[in-house]
């Protein structure tokens, strides 16, 4: 995981023009994401998908990250942050997922990486929450990789394909990205 700019992967906002992009990538990643989570996969639903997470003003209560690949703009993955609350709070929730072919080839460890110094930078929040259903062994292993603390479990917490589904509960907050970034580089020196 990256505590400085990734070398193959980008991450920024993403617009209108990813559209074309952004369905044929979760049309090709139907089989990955299965029951785990259901992307934008038309025209509408990604202009829905942009209104909500790609528009934010002032303080906003959603944001959305797409990454992409540094050589050729690929769509990789995304991240979005979601029910932001600021104030004594200042605490999000994170939503994830790859795109095929990019799966299981680290991209998305580099990428969470410079989504989390997004949410603590610019963001300013001080806990990021990700809930991830317990039978996703990609997805629990890659927020444990990066550094998340298990906190709980949710029964029947969120209903995704008509579904209500148990996820595993992770948190990592400010002050612990910050120390796992100084033992990284501390590792390098």
């Amino acid at each position: 995981m990256p505590t400085r700019p990734s070398r193959r992967v980008v991450l920024r906002v993403p617009t209108a023009a990813d559209t074309a992009g952004f369905v044929a990538a979760a049309k090709a990643s139907r089989r990955l994401h299965g029951a785990w989570v259901q992307a934008p996969s038309s025209p509408a639903e990604v202009r829905a998908y942009l209104k909500r997470y790609a528009s934010p003003a002032g303080a906003p209560t959603h944001v959305g990250l797409v990454a992409v690949d540094r050589k050729d703009g690929a769509l990789i993955g995304v991240f979005n942050f979601s029910n932001i609350v600021r104030g004594w709070f200042r605490s999000a929730y994170l939503g994830y997922y790859a795109f095929a072919p990019f799966a299981g080839q680290g991209y998305m460890t580099e990428a969470f990486g410079l989504a989390l110094d997004h949410a603590f930078g610019k963001l300013r929040l001080h806990r990021v929450e990700a809930n991830v259903q317990p039978g996703n062994r990609r997805s629990n292993a890659l927020v444990v990789r990066v550094g998340f603390t298990r906190e709980g479990y949710s029964r029947r917490y969120i209903r995704i394909a008509g579904r209500w589904r148990d996820h595993v509960r992770y948190a990592m907050l400010a002050e612990d990205w910050r120390a796992l970034k100084r033992a990284r580089k501390a590792r390098r020196a």
